[in-house]
């Protein structure tokens, strides 16, 4: 599914940068929800916007702040955050999987938070995101005689999500769902220091005499699908979207003429 208009300007949404598909205009409020260290609010400054960076990281905020003194950024949950007057949009860059709590709530703020018409513009892990890297630690862990890894992680389908959205007051304009394979920078030992990165939270449940057999039984166990001469590569799907806040009374907003309309 892949439809969009002139809210979103005229990109082609596949494989562009999530910045041109929000395309930030000059005096635009916007928030960037899980803003971690800023480089996404950045990113949208620099198109001329007023940006706003949350994030509930503490850690992360206050090196977003330093590395952007220009910018603000404000610690904050995604699930209950209130701001004081309305955004033109509000854009989510690989962080919007790791609310994994109550997806619900964290679209009803956005919805909140947002001018009816305002944008919301996000990309996130979508359904079989990391599947191969999951599968190797869900076995190595019953290997290893532990109990199921906990995964902190949201990654839906794309029907579910624009369920959510439309449930919401949203309408959709955009929604792709879509491979891609990324080379994995986290370290040299591949799977396991993707581990070791991303699901930290597992590990910490795992005694500590058993972290390192059981991140090599995970590199064992991945390698076959995800190592390459050319170094680790990790199973990334990606779920991107656009909607917009209908007007209140629920009707959708105008639409603008229809740019383009490109199968995924």
């Amino acid at each position: 599914m892949s439809t969009y208009d002139s809210a979103f300007g005229y990109v082609s949404a596949h494989g562009a940068p999530l910045v041109d598909l929000l395309d930030p205009q000059p005096g635009e409020r916007i928030i960037d929800l899980g803003c971690g260290t800023g480089m996404f609010s950045a990113e949208i400054a620099e198109r001329g916007a007023e940006v706003l960076g949350i994030d509930g990281s503490p850690e992360m905020v206050a090196q977003a702040a330093a590395l952007h003194p220009g910018l603000s950024f404000i610690v904050g949950d995604a699930h209950d955050f209130t701001v004081g007057e309305s955004f033109d949009a509000v854009a989510s860059n690989a962080a919007l999987h790791w609310m994994n709590r109550d997806p619900d709530a964290v679209i009803a703020r956005v919805h909140a938070a947002l001018r009816p018409g305002g944008r919301f513009v996000g990309e996130l892990g979508g359904a079989g995101n990391c599947a191969e890297l999951v599968a190797a630690m869900q076995t190595a862990w019953r290997v290893f005689g532990l109990g199921e890894p906990e995964l902190p992680w949201y990654f839906p389908t794309p029907a579910e999500y624009a369920a959510k959205l439309e449930d919401a007051g949203f309408t959709l304009r955009l929604l792709e769902h879509a491979d891609r394979p990324t080379r994995m920078t986290e370290g040299p030992s591949g799977a396991a220091d993707w581990v070791r990165a991303y699901a930290a939270t597992a590990l910490a449940e795992v005694p500590p005499e058993l972290v390192a057999p059981l991140l090599a039984r995970v590199n064992d166990l991945a390698a076959p699908a995800l190592r390459r001469e050319s170094g680790w590569v990790a199973d990334y799907v990606r779920l991107r979207f656009a909607a917009v806040r209908k007007a209140d009374g629920g009707a959708a907003m105008p639409l603008g003429p229809l740019l383009n309309d490109t199968p995924l």
